[in-house]
Parts: structure tokens; sequence; C-alpha cells
């Protein structure tokens, strides 16, 4: 079945040059195009799409508030921006209207690959009530502790970049904000950016400020979340993941970049727990409770109750915003890694390993026996099941240096 997408722009040549560059596509995407939000919204209430790209400068109902409409009428339909860099204010205060930005004008070949690659995305989910939950998602809860810091880091006379990165790379939420935000190509960075303190160190203090104190892009988390499962445990389970990610990652001799990328998709991996437990607590302490009590793995449970996992929703997301592919991958693998075509050592392999031996260890010091992890034949099929004595000895090593602190 052809994906329908709706193309909108108050300039009908600009529509008539988009309606040409993307011709080729015919076969796969079906059409529409809108002279503005008004119209855009009267077609939509008629017809259903899986997708829209507007244009921001727009008389009459301008993109930002054309999108804040459709993420409310229509939550689950992909939302994409084309702006100009003299648009800066109006891209920071859309920040949780649009999934993904693209600047003006755009490479036909850029446009094709990221309608493309969001609308593969959507396949991950089965489960139409996540997908609806998961389209109206503007910000991710953060850690209050985390949230307050950073705040009161940025309101300091002597704030500090590298501080304020320091800070935010300890908090999945944040780090995934700032990334979708840093990755999108109003900024103009010609390569993917993986590491969050490298996105802030980009985007500069004064966008941060403006993103946190003006816009609130982050959002402090309220809620007490899923007993068994609150936002203090995942977070803190998801920063000692990364670490041991990016230390595996280093111990095997890999790129910075995919040391980057293991950090952060391990930092990013649970992302998906997070938010099931603060949208939709009931049902998610339905999973815990039946995984606690039947010795099952979440994903299993989160199948039978929900109908996706939660790192199904965690990748679904993250590719939405725009992370790069080793991130949303790992994060989309993790429980999973010998789905993955490539066998070979990569930020997938280093997270895996990490998620199941930061499980393996916090279970033998509780003395309970949690649901095998480890993917053996995976860690074979890669050669790495000699490593995996050092990969543990170095999971303990940094255990007992955080306990240290």
């Amino acid at each position: 079945m052809k994906k329908r997408i709706l193309f909108v722009d108050d300039e009908p040549k600009v529509l008539e040059g988009l309606g040409r560059m993307l011709r080729v596509m015919r076969d796969e995407w079906e059409m529409r195009f809108a002279t503005g939000g008004p119209e855009a919204l009267e077609i939509m209430a008629a017809e259903p799409f899986d997708l829209v790209v507007t244009d921001m400068r727009m008389p009459v109902m301008n993109g930002l508030e054309f999108l804040k409409e459709v993420r409310e009428k229509h939550p689950k339909v992909i939302r994409i921006m084309l702006s100009g860099h003299a648009d800066q204010v109006l891209i920071m205060s859309s920040a949780g209207a649009a999934h993904q930005y693209l600047s003006k004008p755009c490479d036909a070949e850029v446009l094709r690959s990221t309608v493309r690659r969001a609308i593969e995305l959507r396949e991950l989910l089965a489960n139409e009530k996540i997908k609806l939950l998961v389209g109206r998602m503007s910000t991710l809860p953060s850690l209050p502790s985390l949230y307050v810091e950073v705040v009161q880091e940025l309101q300091s006379v002597d704030a500090s970049v590298r501080h304020v990165g320091e800070i935010i790379a300890k908090d999945p939420g944040m780090t995934a904000k700032i990334l979708q935000l840093v990755n999108s190509a109003f900024f103009g960075i010609r390569r993917r950016v993986s590491n969050p303190t490298d996105a802030v160190a980009y985007l500069g203090l004064e966008t941060i400020q403006s993103l946190v104190l003006s816009v609130k892009v982050f959002s402090k988390f309220e809620s007490s979340g899923t007993p068994g499962c609150s936002i203090d445990q995942i977070s803190s389970h998801s920063l000692a993941t990364a670490i041991l990610a990016k230390r595996i990652a280093e111990g095997e001799h890999a790129s910075k970049a995919m040391a980057d990328e293991a950090f952060t998709a391990g930092l990013l991996h649970d992302l998906g727990k997070l938010l099931l437990s603060s949208n939709l607590p009931e049902q998610y302490g339905a999973v815990v409770a039946r995984s606690m009590s039947a010795g099952a793995g979440y994903c299993d449970v989160e199948r039978e109750i929900l109908g996706s996992t939660h790192a199904e929703v965690g990748a679904y997301l993250m590719g939405l915003w725009g992370l790069p592919d080793p991130i949303v991958e790992a994060i989309a693998l993790h429980h999973r890694p010998s789905d993955c075509a490539q066998k070979a050592f990569c930020a997938l392999s280093a997270v895996h390993a990490a998620n199941a031996l930061e499980y393996e260890l916090q279970a033998g010091r509780q003395q309970t026996m949690p649901p095998a992890l480890l993917d053996q034949a995976y860690i074979a099929a890669i050669g790495k099941t000699e490593r995996l004595n050092d990969w543990r000895a170095w999971s303990t090593e940094i255990a007992t240096a955080g306990e240290s602190k």
C-alpha cells in the first residue's frame, strides 16, 4: 500500500517544484499538496496521512501553529518541518511540535531519505495506542535532581558548556532531546552527532539557555512512576550500561565515533521503559508485576500486555527524532542482537553485553536469578566469547568506582 504524504507551503511554485522533484517516488508515495495550514487541516480531516512536510513561514497559520494542530488532532502522523536558518527563534519554539527539521532549500535525496526512513520506522510499532502516545511526545521526563542541576548551572554567572554537557550526559531524557535538535539539518552540521557533550558544545551556551529556560524543552518528572521501575532505577541502570558499553567499545579498540555511539545508545536503551512507565503507569505496572512473578523477560510480557516492547518504542521515537542509525539499531535490538544482519562488533554489541552484564552484576548482589539476557550465540558469532571475562571485570570495576564516589 502506498504511503500518503501531505506537503504544505503557501507558495504554489514551491509545491510544484516538490512535485517534480519527488515524481520518482510516485510508485511508493501518494502525495497531496496544500497551500497553507487551514487547507491542510481540512484535507487531513477528510483523508488519512502517514506524514506531513510543512514550511515554517506561512501567512494566517505558520508551520509551528499547524504542526501543533496536527499533533493534537492527528498524533500518529509524522511531522517534518522545512525552515530557513533565519527562523531560529521559531525553530526553537517548535522543538516539541516537529519530529525532524530540514533546512531550505532542501536537497531531493535528503528529503526522500528522511521521509522514507521515518515511514519505515512506523512499522516497528504494532500497537495503535502506543503510536498515538509516542506521536504526542514533545519532551521526555528527566530526573528532578539533574533537571534542577542543569537549570542552576545555566542561570549561574559562570555557566560552563562543559559542565552543562556533563549533566545532560547523565540523563536519558535530556540527552535524547538535545541529540534530536543538534542532528536536525537546520543546524547545518555535516555529520551525525552521537555524543551529548559534543551536542551541547555544537549548540552553544546561548542556544541551550534558550531551549531550557525559555522554550522549556526538558520536563521534570513529577510522578512517582511505576513501582519496581522508577525513573531513578531506569536512569541509574541506563547510565551504568552507558559507561560499561563505552568501556567495552574502547577495550575492543573501536573508533571514537563507535565508542560515543555505544555510550549514547547505552544511555538511551531503556528510553521506552521511561516513556511507558511515565505515561501508562497502570498498564506498565502490570508488566512489571507479571515479569517479576513469572521470572519472565520484560519484552515477552510487554508484547503480551501492550503489543510492543520498550525497545521498539524507544527506537521508534529516537528514529523519528533523527538520531544516528547505529544508536537506533542498538536501542531496537539490545535484547535480540542476533536479528542484526551484521555479525561484527559494533555499538549494538557493546550495549547488548553491557546491559546483560550490568543486570547480572546487580542480580548477583541481590542474590536473585534474572532471565538469561546475554545472547551467547551472538557473542560467539562476532568472535568475542573469550572477551567476556574481561568485560565482566570491567563491569565490577565500574560499579565499585561508582560506589566509592
